[in-house]
């Protein structure tokens, strides 16, 4: 059951505000806790992190029963995963380009905003778990499906060793190194950047893909 305050407003009348209730407050929490993270990484007491948002330690703990639990919390409310991303990239009745320049712009809409810039980095430095969460998701659910769609493409076999898979790794690293830092112009070096990204993202896979077939037939090549 929802309860509320009462309290004078300025012109003396009595003024109703409703108390939250508990999903709102944990909701509000997170938010916080986000807004938080963003600006100051993940060092600190859960003393301090509780004063810095605005609530008391015990209803912080009512709520998440440790500093890491509200971690794991923050880091599943900003690192979305977005399911249709793997259906995108997979889809073969869409030219590969097309495909690749959807999914990108997409992607992009979601890692190029400043909490999730800045609480990577932090994370990266303080909280090692969230990272590698994240990029081995990120390894087997983009990285391994695009380079397997794009040896389709261009009539590419398969890698025949581990050194060639982790060769051809580092080409779609250097994609989404190239798109993530723009991110970290804007939201850490605090520069300037296109005003028109999704060109921009675009320009980048088309670099992408016309780079990294032919690198993939020269490892092969070379091999022989």
């Amino acid at each position: 059951m929802e309860s509320s305050n009462t309290s004078a407003s300025d012109d003396g009348t009595a003024k109703t505000t409703r108390r939250l209730l508990p999903e709102e407050r944990e909701q509000q929490i997170v938010e916080k806790a986000i807004e938080h993270f963003t600006r100051n990484g993940f060092a600190g007491s859960t003393r301090e992190l509780a004063r810095q948002i605005g609530v008391t330690q015990p209803l912080l703990y009512r709520y998440f029963e440790s500093k890491e639990a509200l971690i794991e919390r923050v880091y599943n409310e900003v690192f979305q995963w977005r399911p249709v991303w793997e259906r995108q990239i997979a889809d073969r009745s869409v030219p590969l380009t097309e495909r690749l320049h959807a999914f990108y712009v997409d992607y992009s809409t979601v890692i190029l905003r400043e909490e999730w810039i800045r609480l990577f980095i932090f994370a990266g430095l303080t909280h090692e778990g969230i990272n590698n969460k994240y990029l081995s998701k990120l390894r087997n659910k983009v990285f391994l499906p695009v380079l397997a769609e794009v040896r389709e493409a261009y009539d590419i076999g398969a890698p025949r060793n581990t050194a060639e898979t982790d060769a051809e790794i580092e080409m779609i690293w250097s994609l989404h190194a190239a798109i993530f830092y723009i991110g970290v112009r804007k939201w850490i070096y605090g520069l300037k950047v296109p005003t028109d990204l999704d060109a921009v993202i675009r320009q980048k896979v088309d670099m992408f893909l016309h780079g990294a077939p032919a690198a993939m037939r020269k490892l092969r090549d070379s091999g022989k």
